[in-house]
């Protein structure tokens, strides 16, 4: 009987669970999968594991103001956002996210400018970019949509290495 402190079995060796409560799985990973999810929160808290484990990267930048973006957290997310553009300007779901910020506080020329160093860090490369881009001119040059489209505005994210559609 194990449970009374007599072991039956020499032989057989003895079962130590890992840590209760720890994670194997990537914290951007699943925080990307929340996000999509339209579990902000809970993406977020995805992220600050994240951060915690590899540190504020660019990719933990990045999420963590596109998170505080979609929790309506504006200046927490302008923050970080502004953080990953400068850590690394070749980063374009930096730059994208960014021009999503700046377009929900209204500022249209200054997000058309960040959404065209996304497109062009891109190399032209994301739809979702792109589409951005054309919506934040048209906006800066005063063009009407109709309400459907007045926030289509798209965050995308880095998956080793690409930039993947949105979130």
């Amino acid at each position: 009987m194990t449970g009374c402190g007599f072991f039956d079995e020499p032989e057989q060796p003895v079962f130590a669970p890992g840590i209760a409560g720890e994670a194997e799985t990537d914290g951007l990973v699943v925080g990307h999968r929340l996000m999509a999810a339209g579990e902000y929160e809970l993406a977020l808290r995805a992220y600050t594991r994240a951060a915690a484990r590899d540190g504020l990267n660019v990719d933990t930048l990045s999420a963590l103001g596109s998170a505080n973006l979609r929790l309506g957290r504006l200046g927490q997310a302008e923050d970080l956002l502004r953080r990953a553009a400068e850590d690394a300007p070749d980063f374009p779901p930096a730059w994208n996210n960014l021009g999503v910020l700046l377009m929900e506080q209204g500022k249209f020329a200054e997000a058309a400018e960040v959404f065209r160093r996304a497109f062009a860090t891109d190399n032209g490369n994301s739809d979702a970019i792109r589409q951005n881009l054309a919506l934040a001119l048209a906006k800066r040059d005063g063009a009407i949509y109709a309400d459907s489209q007045q926030n289509q505005f798209q965050l995308v994210v880095r998956d080793d290495g690409v930039t993947v559609e949105p979130l």
